[in-house]
């Protein structure tokens, strides 16, 4: 089943989630190293260079993600609480909106000398806004967010791990396997 049902997640969607989870979160852990190293470590522009690559691939699967969750019914909530599912509502969208402004602080960093983004020598994202002090201040943002992103990221697994073993509902077996 690749599609979604309205009472469980496609391989499409289930694929989606846990390969952004584990880019979102590698990127994350890349990027703390990354802010470590000096222009004259080995790795410095490697560095640089996989995550401004992974972070152009993961918008572009960011955006096809959402053009799916868009084409495909969503799977019902379970359970009776209505105000947890207007927070579970609200936690997705908040995801998505930090992912995207991420994507775009990312991108106004990686642009800020006027250079494009080389994704990984397939091609490039040109460089299209520069400002006086633009790669400092979105710098700033990029790491606010990227923390908030995480924060809000395990919140989202410590809610799914409730439901699991509190409630005992299917919320977190069903963005494991379809149909269940």
């Amino acid at each position: 089943m690749l599609r979604n049902t309205s009472s469980s997640y496609g391989w499409v969607s289930i694929a989606f989630h846990w390969l952004m989870a584990l880019a979102v979160f590698g990127l994350f852990g890349l990027g703390l190293y990354m802010v470590e190293l000096t222009y004259y470590d080995a790795w410095y522009r490697g560095s640089l260079d996989l995550h401004k690559s992974a972070g152009v691939i993961l918008a572009l699967a960011w955006l096809l993600r959402l053009i799916w969750k868009l084409r495909n019914p969503q799977p019902k909530p379970l359970g009776s609480k209505v105000w947890e599912h207007k927070i579970a509502h609200l936690t997705h969208i908040l995801l998505y909106l930090l992912m995207l402004a991420l994507f775009i602080s990312g991108y106004l960093i990686s642009t800020a000398d006027g250079r494009a983004i080389e994704v990984f020598g397939l091609f490039e994202l040109p460089a299209t806004l520069t400002h006086a002090n633009q790669e400092d201040v979105a710098g700033v943002i990029h790491w606010a967010l990227a923390w908030t992103l995480m924060l809000i990221a395990g919140l989202h697994a410590v809610a799914a791990i409730k439901h699991h073993w509190l409630d005992k509902d299917k919320t977190l077996v069903r963005m494991l396997k379809p149909g269940a």
